[in-house]
């Protein structure tokens, strides 16, 4: 299954079943000393969601690709390179019928989808005029233009969007979380803005002392260093710390057998370490900022140990990184809180925008306001009307009964009787 983690993974989708079967290192385990371990099969591995709009229909393709033997042949002699610009797109054509009714069908469906969406929200908005043709040029993944047929140009557009949005997934995550701690830090100066000044020592003080307990710590080890992996070897997979071995400590963490250790084989390497700062039970720990911890950890070890950069360390990678300085000795490593993830500047910035929003907000609520006013207006009045209506068509129907003819506003009778 090697075309697709290097299509995939080289997206950054994180696709772990691989299409051709891969040789391992042959390494012996003595698995009685392994605690807590579990043969993975690898049909139930499947490929997690990668965050994308489009994640679904990125999947079904490859699964239809899949099944196509040419295709196959041609993938597993492809490189990064060659499927990045564009060229293997080009093999599309050879594909079986069969494959591309199947294709086209599954571009059909996403045509239909991303039209609801697009319909979904123009409605929201009450706007009936605009064309929803047109809206579909803001999805690049596909070609708007020919909405019945999947053809090469599709899946040239569905890599490049994929590679493309994917490598700004992590800045995007690192962007967002730095807002998340604005936003609280900027919730708690408002908090205290309504306190007395005793209260609002004592919340200070309070502040002070949890800030304290989360920074009062054991040490973390410098992820992807010698001391954290065999923190691992120890603690996790319950082995001697003297019969330390990288190539074991590869084989034993590559879940899915796949030849590769993959973003999210990495990051659950440094649960131990963040299991030393952060406690869902203890009020200081933020999960949130133990998640941001372990996408730094993760950035790291692949920064240095992931040399083709293709998101995917290999067992040659790894064991090279075992060879370096840094992996004996290495930096201490600074967690989140010895960190400033923003400055006043920036805090003042990110308020004033707050600040805009909620007048914009206020704006339109109170526009909605009146609108709901004038429509109570509205609608009482056409109560009053519908109630002086049925009053008079009483009186008509009482002067009826009564054989008294209709007559005017002014009383005038309104037609003169035979005699």
């Amino acid at each position: 299954m090697r075309w697709r983690t290097i299509l995939l993974q080289y997206c950054i989708l994180l696709v772990t079943c691989l299409l051709t079967a891969l040789q391992a290192v042959p390494i012996d385990i003595d698995k009685t000393k392994v605690q807590n371990t579990h043969p993975v099969e690898s049909a139930k591995i499947g490929p997690p969601d990668t965050g994308l709009y489009y994640d679904e229909y990125l999947k079904q393709v490859i699964e239809v690709l899949e099944t196509d033997q040419h295709f196959r042949e041609k993938l597993q002699k492809a490189d990064v390179e060659e499927i990045k610009s564009g060229r293997l797109s080009k093999e599309l054509d050879l594909v079986s019928h069969h494959v591309r009714t199947k294709l086209d069908e599954l571009k059909r469906q996403e045509v239909g989808r991303l039209r609801m969406l697009i319909k979904a929200k123009l409605d929201s908005f009450q706007d009936k005029g605009m064309d929803h043709q047109s809206l579909l040029k803001q999805f690049d993944h596909l070609n708007h233009l020919n909405p019945d047929k999947f053809e090469s140009t599709d899946l040239d557009m569905l890599i490049k969007a994929a590679t493309s949005d994917l490598e700004d997934y992590d800045k995007t995550r690192h962007e967002e979380f730095k807002k998340y701690e604005m936003m609280k830090e900027h919730e708690r100066r408002e908090y205290l803005k309504t306190l007395n000044e005793e209260k609002r020592k004592e919340e200070e003080s309070k502040f002070e002392e949890m800030k304290k307990k989360h920074e009062n710590h054991p040490k973390v080890n410098h992820p992807g260093s010698k001391d954290q992996l065999k923190e691992v070897w120890e603690e996790t997979d319950g082995l001697d710390p003297d019969d330390f071995d990288p190539k074991t400590f590869f084989k034993l963490h590559d879940v899915n057998s796949d030849g590769f250790l993959d973003e999210q084989e990495l990051e659950a390497l440094f649960t131990k370490e963040l299991e030393k700062v952060y406690d869902p039970k203890n009020e200081e720990d933020d999960m949130v900022e133990m998640e941001e911890e372990r996408l730094r950890m993760r950035e790291h070890v692949m920064n240095e140990v992931d040399t083709n950069k293709d998101r995917l360390v290999t067992l040659e990678e790894f064991l090279k990184a075992t060879e370096k300085k840094e992996f004996l000795e290495p930096d201490s490593w600074e967690t989140l809180d010895q960190q400033q993830f923003f400055t006043e500047e920036e805090l003042k910035e990110y308020e004033n925008i707050i600040a805009l929003q909620e007048s914009e907000l206020k704006k339109r609520a109170d526009e909605l306001q009146k609108q709901k006013e004038e429509l109570q207006r509205q609608h009482d009045q056409l109560e009053a009307q519908k109630l002086e209506y049925h009053q008079v068509i009483q009186q008509m129907e009482q002067k009826k009964l009564q054989g008294i003819p209709p007559s005017g506003p002014t009383g005038e009778l309104k037609f003169q009787p035979h005699i």
